[in-house]
Order: C-alpha cells, then structure tokens, then sequence
C-alpha cells in the first residue's frame, strides 16, 4: 500500500485499485460525518459496486447524481433503505452484500463531499506492465488437445480470476488470475481486411482496476496468463486491432482510452476525453464505457459517455491519430454491431435511446427512442417474419425488449423504427441468441424481488412473444445473469451469480439445450460467475 499526500488530500493506492482519501474527512458542522477507518471503508465499497452507474464524482450517469445537494435532501434513513431494498427503477437491493453498518456507513459517505482520485501518466502504465511468458516463447500448436474454438472465457468476478471452461466437454479446464471485477473480454476478430493468424487465440481482459490481461488460451492452464498492464485506475471495456497489432482500453477514472502494443502489452498512446458535451458543458469525467474494433474499418469506435459522444479513431498512424467525434446523446454505455459489421448500436442508457453509428461513413445514422435505461450487452440480431433483420435490447429501467428493423439496404421503410416492443417480467441486464436458435433469450438480473432476478426469459422469434420463463435458481443470494450460446447454437449457457458468498466457488453455469430448453447441465466449481464469453461465437461477429 502507498500513501502520498496533496495539499491536504492523502491519495492510496491498494492493489491497483484507486482509493482517494481525505486524511480526515472534510466537514462543516452541519455536514455529516465519519471516522476515518469508516470513510476508508465506504469509499472503497463505493468504487467497487456504485461508480459505474453514479460515477467517481458521484455527479451521475446511469444512476442518479449522488452529490451532496441531493442526497442530504433524502436523508440518512432514506438513503440506507434505498441502498438496502434498491429500486424498481434498475438498482440491485445490497442488503445480502453489506452489512448494516456499510449501509449506514455508504449512506453518510455519499452525504460528503466526493474525494477527488489522481490522475495516472503513461509512465506509470509502463512501470505497471509484467510479461511472464515472452512472445518468442509462445507455442507453435495447442498443447492441451482441446477443441479452443468452443471454449468459453467466462469471468469470475469476485475473486479476480476468469475461468476457461470446455465447452464441448463442460470442464472447467483453469482459473486464471487477472484483476479486480473483470468487465469485458475480447479476442482479434475476423476482420473484412486485415487476416490475422488464429483469431481467437489471445483474449484481453478488462477490470475494473483498469488492468489489462493478455491470456493465451494455446497455453497450459498454469501459463495461459503471458503479460498484463494498467491503463486507468477504474475501467471498462478493451478491444483489439483488426490487424492484432494494438489493444486499446477504456478508462472510467482517469477518462481516457489507452492504445497498447498487444504483443508486449507496453502502454503507447493515450487519448483524453475530457471535453464538452453534446449541451455545451466542460465535462471533467467523460468515461469511456464501450470499446470496439470495427469489423470492416481499420478503425476503433469509443464511447465518450457523459460528452454524448461516439468517436471513431483511426490507428493506422499512432503520432497522427485521425479521430471523427460523432455527436449523440448521453450517456453511452454498450453496444453491438448489425450482422454487416457497418453499423454499431448502442445504449445512450440515461437519454433512453440507442444510437446508430456508421463505421464506414464515420457519422451517426439514427436515434432511436427506447424504453427506460436501455442495456444490450453483447446484443442480439435476428430476422423477423415482419420487419426482416431487426436487434434487441433488454432495459435497466424497466421490464422491456425493445426491437428495431436495422436493415436499411433491403428493408429501409423498417429500418431504425421500432418493430415491436414485449413487456418482460423485470428490467435485465443482457440479451443473447443465435442464428441456429428459434429463440432470443434475456435475464431479468435489476429486478429486486428474488423470484424475478433468478429467471430467465426466453423471446420466440417467429411470435415476437414470450415463450418460456425459466427459473435458474431459488438459492438464497443468487441471481441468473448473461447468456452466451456455444459454437453451434446447440446450447445457451446462464451463470448463476453467488452475490452473497461472493469469495467461494459456489456460483455456477447452467447449461440449456436451446430448441427444447430443457436444462442440460450444471458446472460447477466457480465464484461468481457473470460474463462469458464463447470463442467461435464472438471471433466470428455471431451476435
């Protein structure tokens, strides 16, 4: 642990998690107040489960703005029950996470004035860069016999590991260690122009202690991790060069995205994204939620979150970067592209919109109005009898599936019009299917009530209605969350969340066959399992 002081203001950095604090918490006598060791405690709890949606500034985004002329007006009693039972409105209940004390604790911090982190140079990215296995040293072949081309990355949130499972056989075949809350991982795709030798075969990861992991899944389980580095002290989402030469990173704290070398992981290029927004403000954190590597461009498209911003980033030349800043709306969180790999679409989740960029005339094509906090993760495309190719997204707001035409070449009248919207059970986080699937299928992960966050929904693509709800689990402290089909579409795996043992290898995926959806399968033997993350499905753009 490091401590350092800035005029008046002691910065520590544990883990390489950033947690800045005030020597003693500043308070005037009407303020509220925390010892020291409370104030510590909360602020890191904070970082970990409440920045990304209220932000390290706490001024907003997909939460609410949890600045101190707001929170004070609801009080202390109203605070710890909100954080406790959460919302209707996409906020997880934490009284199976914190205690009390926490709560009571998390309700006073936030009724403070927000400390303020440190800002993090390319020098200190390079000092933070370890290989462990050099890339002269990687293997020429697979050397565990495997079929990798099916093999899941699946992230383990908690406990800072991801897991390789098997996906033909349903073996967990390693637990790697990365960092702290992995948030997304990516693999070299294949791209329309450049070819790269065996996409697929490295995967980055992106924590939420903006480490970067190179795992080489040609490895033996014990050396499958060959470098990381660290971009940002919080972060989100990474993406890799369609010609495999650079990865870039996003950071929420600094806002920044980094460009790396994907080869030795060596920090090259950093990006602010400090600037004004789409109403004419100076925005200090512009977060960057999504990272993509556009499948026909030799481009990267970044999310500048709280400018309203999509900004598409030519990397041909690192010392003369060409970058088109495409005005939105706030504030951009995820998306996916269309099955052309032209357009992208994303959630301007707060705005209630998705956004319709065109990768290849490098502007915006479309807004479209949406339900509450729209959220498709990873996304879904499929072809529907009535409006022809059409993408969905689950809401963090309410429980809705939203679908769009988004063929503007053979269905223009259809396209970036909303096709027809499904009222689920509750709000979720993911939607998912498959080209071989008769189904789309959504989890229900924001809803507070248990019965509700445990199940599955399962959209019949000919219908366009609901055909099955599945209820995945009925432990206590446990959630279904995130689809992913495997290979051939055969089958679609759900993770089950340990929320409340969050540090034991007690969550596990549960297998469904994706015609009959009859339940196939349990593997078990991991902690808090969320993303996954099939390597065919998403080198090959199989949303």
């Amino acid at each position: 642990m490091t401590r350092f002081a800035r005029g008046g203001l002691m910065l520590t950095l544990a883990a390489g998690i950033v947690v800045a604090a005030l020597a003693v918490a500043p308070a005037r006598a009407e303020e509220p107040k925390l010892s020291e060791k409370a104030f510590e405690h909360s602020k890191t709890l904070y970082f970990q489960r409440c920045a990304g949606c209220h932000g390290v500034l706490r001024k907003g985004a997909t939460g609410k703005s949890l600045l101190p002329k707001e929170t004070r007006k609801l009080g202390q009693k109203r605070l710890e029950k909100i954080i406790a039972i959460g919302t209707e409105g996409g906020m997880n209940n934490f009284d199976d996470i914190f205690t009390k004390q926490e709560i009571k604790d998390i309700a006073t911090y936030i009724q403070m004035e927000p400390p303020v982190p440190p800002e993090m140079s390319l020098a200190m990215m390079k000092e933070r860069t370890k290989v462990y296995v050099k890339p002269e040293d990687y293997p020429d072949k697979p050397l565990h016999g495997r079929n990798w081309e099916n093999f899941f990355v699946v992230i383990e949130r908690d406990v800072g590991k991801v897991a390789i499972v098997d996906g033909d056989k349903h073996e967990v075949l390693a637990h790697v260690n990365t960092g702290y809350a992995v948030h997304v991982i990516k693999a070299t795709e294949h791209h329309k122009i450049d070819k790269v030798k065996h996409p697929g075969r490295f995967w980055y990861t992106m924590g939420r202690d903006g480490k970067i992991n190179k795992i080489d899944l040609w490895q033996t389980p014990d050396k499958m991790l060959v470098a990381e580095t660290q971009i940002a002290y919080d972060a989100r989402d990474v993406a890799v060069s369609g010609d495999g030469k650079y990865v870039i990173g996003g950071g929420y704290w600094p806002p920044h995205a980094v460009i790396v070398d994907a080869a030795t992981m060596q920090p090259l290029k950093v990006i602010s994204t400090r600037g004004v927004n789409v109403d004419g403000n100076y925005v200090n954190e512009s977060r960057v939620a999504a990272v993509y590597t556009t499948p026909n461009e030799r481009s990267f498209l970044i999310s500048a979150k709280e400018l309203g911003q999509m900004w598409q980033i030519d990397y041909g030349d690192l010392d003369n970067l060409r970058i088109v800043k495409m005005e939105t709306a706030k504030f951009l969180h995820d998306g996916f592209f269309d099955p052309t790999g032209r357009y992208f679409q994303i959630a301007a989740n707060a705005s209630n919109k998705m956004v319709i960029v065109d990768s290849k005339d490098w502007k915006l094509e479309a807004l479209i109005d949406v339900g509450k906090l729209p959220h498709p993760g990873p996304g879904a495309n499929w072809p529907d009898p009535k409006c022809g190719p059409v993408a969905g997204t689950t809401h963090l707001g309410e429980g809705l599936v939203t679908v769009w035409g988004n063929d503007p070449e053979k269905h223009g009248d259809k396209a970036w019009k909303i096709c027809y919207t499904v009222e689920s059970d509750g709000p979720g986080l993911f939607i998912r299917t498959h080209p071989n699937s008769p189904y789309v299928v959504f989890d229900q992960t924001k809803h507070p009530e248990p019965e509700v966050q445990q199940s599955i929904q399962v959209l019949d693509k000919k219908t366009g209605e609901i055909a099955k709800t599945i209820r995945v689990t009925e432990e206590e402290g446990k959630v279904a969350v995130h689809i992913e089909f495997n290979k051939d579409g055969s089958e679609f795996w759900v993770s089950v969340w340990n929320r409340k043992d969050n540090k034991k290898p007690v969550g596990e995926i549960v297998v469904y066959d994706s015609k009959t959806l009859e339940e196939k399968k349990r593997i078990k033997g991991l902690s808090t399992p969320t993303g996954k993350f099939n390597v065919h499905n998403r080198v090959n753009h199989v949303t």
